[in-house]
């Protein structure tokens, strides 16, 4: 795309843009204090590189604070531009007119100033109380070092403030388009006549690379480079350095808040009955097995089933039952999973009914393959886990269980022992590592 068209798209499609690396400014100028009038100074007076002894009863310290930042400035005819913002404080005093802040280049040397000038009536108004002035209007580029000057006008001796600003590459200019799925930056002239790379890359021990390598020429043209990239990882960095020798590279990471993604990358592999989740960037915390027991209840977690969340982590063998999940906690919280409440994975039924004797109550299992089950009571009670004693009995269920003219396996349990109140009945598989139980309870005791 040529660098007139996108910039043309820029200034379309500036609202699908998000996550912006620095702060936009829509006008380049100066703003003072809401309530002093200030005004800006067309042409630099050569008076004022000459100092005078400061009055008496101006305090040294009249310049309260100089403050320097990165901002940029986009427009649909002049595209987009680096600038420095100064922020500067000045306690309003009888002798003073107003402020003036220079920048210079210390590559080049060049220098470029402005002035602000308060009116005699407003400073006569605010005597004494602080001016604060915003200066938005310093060009810059990338990686480059400047020496900013601040002092008051006129210019009185002793009474100045000096601070060197380095524009770092990581304030490099970028979008995220999330619709398109890529990552737009606005490259500028190359810093000091030299070529740069810029990557996406994912951040582990070492930034491994995910997308295409895009050297910027010194001699191009500023224009806007754009890098796709596939999911929204906390890991995923945008990675720019000099082509020079052991160049020191910069990143930024746009989605470093962004983690919903690392939770999706749950596996089951069937012929080993085995669920696996790895993560597809550094993470600090663990991982654990838990089931639901009742709709709106807190995912209760298994027993010797938490796994540090570092590389793979994989619990085999594993029931498919709806409510088994997988729970990732981390410093920042924590986030549920539940695989197998897709229609595509079995799931085996306990239904209770009344038994033919009308002395119990049978337990009976469905599942379509071999599988092994155990059947127990528990007393219900205010707070978690049940109360569940001994188990009452195992059966075992074969292939042939599956057809419907074969009657499946089941378990019957005295009705007085299953009848009395809160008891629940829990079922669960027995032949496999990791499965959660079936419970039912306020069971159907009526003949």
């Amino acid at each position: 795309m040529q660098v007139g068209r996108a910039l043309a798209l820029l200034a379309l499609t500036w609202s699908t843009f998000q996550s912006l690396a620095i702060p936009r400014v829509t006008e380049c100028g100066l703003s003072c204090s809401q309530g002093i009038a200030c005004k800006r100074l067309m042409k630099r007076s050569i008076w004022n590189s000459f100092c005078r002894q400061p009055p008496k009863s101006m305090s040294r310290s009249v310049l309260g604070a100089l403050t320097l930042s990165t901002a940029m400035k986009c427009g649909p005819r002049d595209g987009c531009s680096l600038l420095l913002r100064v922020r500067a404080t000045v306690t309003l005093h009888e002798s003073l007119r107003g402020l003036e802040a220079c920048s210079m280049s210390l590559g080049t040397q060049e220098t470029h100033c402005h002035s602000v000038l308060v009116p005699r009536a407003s400073r006569q108004l605010h005597l004494g109380q602080q001016l604060q002035v915003d200066f938005d209007c310093f060009e810059v580029h990338v990686a480059q070092s400047l020496y900013v000057t601040l002092r008051t006008v006129p210019q009185l001796c002793g009474v100045q403030l000096d601070q060197q600003y380095h524009v770092e590459a990581q304030k490099l200019p970028y979008w995220v388009d999330r619709s398109h799925k890529v990552v737009l930056v606005q490259v500028p002239e190359a810093p000091g006549g030299t070529d740069y790379y810029l990557r996406l890359c994912l951040k582990w021990f070492t930034c491994e690379d995910v997308g295409q390598l895009v050297q910027v020429s010194a001699n191009s043209i500023p224009g806007m480079v754009s890098l796709p990239y596939s999911q929204e990882l906390p890991c995923l960095c945008l990675e720019s350095w000099p082509a020079t020798p052991d160049a020191v590279r910069t990143q930024i990471c746009p989605f470093k808040n962004d983690t919903e993604a690392l939770w999706e990358a749950v596996h089951y592999h069937p012929g080993r009955q085995a669920l696996s989740w790895e993560p597809a960037c550094p993470v600090s915390g663990h991982v654990s097995l838990c089931w639901y027991p009742d709709p709106g209840a807190h995912c209760q977690e298994l027993q010797h089933s938490q796994r540090p969340a570092q590389g793979r982590v994989q619990y085999s063998p594993v029931d498919t039952q709806p409510q088994l999940c997988l729970k990732f906690s981390t410093s920042r919280g924590f986030w549920v999973r539940c695989p197998f409440q897709q229609p595509r994975f079995p799931a085996w039924k306990m239904v209770v009914r009344p038994a033919p004797s009308g002395t119990h109550l049978r337990v009976t299992f469905l599942w379509p393959g071999p599988a092994r089950f155990q059947v127990c009571l528990c007393h219900r009670r205010k707070t978690w886990p049940l109360a569940c004693h001994q188990t009452l009995q195992d059966t075992t269920l074969s292939p042939a269980s599956a057809d419907l003219t074969v009657d499946p396996a089941f378990v019957d349990i005295p009705r007085d022992e299953a009848c009395g109140p809160d008891i629940c009945i829990q079922g669960w598989r027995a032949d496999v590592r990791f499965s959660v139980p079936q419970q039912l309870c306020d069971i159907p005791c009526s003949e």
